[in-house]
Formats: structure tokens, C-alpha cells, sequence
């Protein structure tokens, strides 16, 4: 069974690839949103809260730099939606696990 944590990354790299695809109508993630998904793991294999972590909006520390927290707002206002299209079962499970 994976973790909290590991679920998260799966979850934010799906975002990520979706977006790049869908939205910015990529064949493949380009270097900056490779680098945004790394960015996002490394922060959640350091967050502070572990397995016990909230949402990450509704986290009272903001672990991001100003200008990455803005690139994945963008990419999960985009993306979470779409999840429930593109990968059903992943978003319903990251919804129960606010």
C-alpha cells in the first residue's frame, strides 16, 4: 500500500501531464513543468506534517516559493477538474483525503 504522501506526487504529476497536454497542447512536459513536478515532490517528501498533511491550500505554512506556488495553483485550477474525466478513481481518492 503507498502512502499519503507518495499518492500526492502521483497525483500532481498527473495534474501536471494533463495540463501540458490538454491545456497547453504539448505532446510530452516540457523542462519547466518537469521541474515543477520535482519541485512539488521534493516539498511534500519535506512537509513538516508527514502523513497527517492537509490539503496543501489549506496548510498554514506555505512551503513554495511565490513564484512555483503560482505555477501549480495555476495547473491544479486547470487540471482538478479534469481529473475526475481523465483519471476518476485517482481524483475521488485525493478528494476523500483532504
Amino acid at each position: 500500500m503507498s502512502t499519503r504522501i507518495e499518492r500526492e506526487k502521483r497525483v500532481v504529476c498527473l495534474m501536471i501531464e494533463l495540463y501540458c497536454k490538454h491545456h497547453l497542447k504539448l505532446k510530452e512536459v516540457n523542462e519547466e513543468y518537469r521541474l515543477l513536478g520535482e519541485y512539488a515532490c521534493k516539498r511534500l517528501d519535506y512537509c513538516r506534517f508527514g502523513e497527517k498533511k492537509s490539503a496543501c491550500k489549506k496548510c498554514p505554512i506555505h512551503c513554495y516559493a511565490p513564484q512555483m506556488r503560482e505555477k501549480i495553483r495555476a495547473v491544479m485550477r486547470w487540471a482538478g477538474p479534469r481529473m475526475l474525466i481523465y483519471h476518476p478513481i485517482a481524483a475521488i481518492r485525493h478528494m476523500l483525503n483532504r
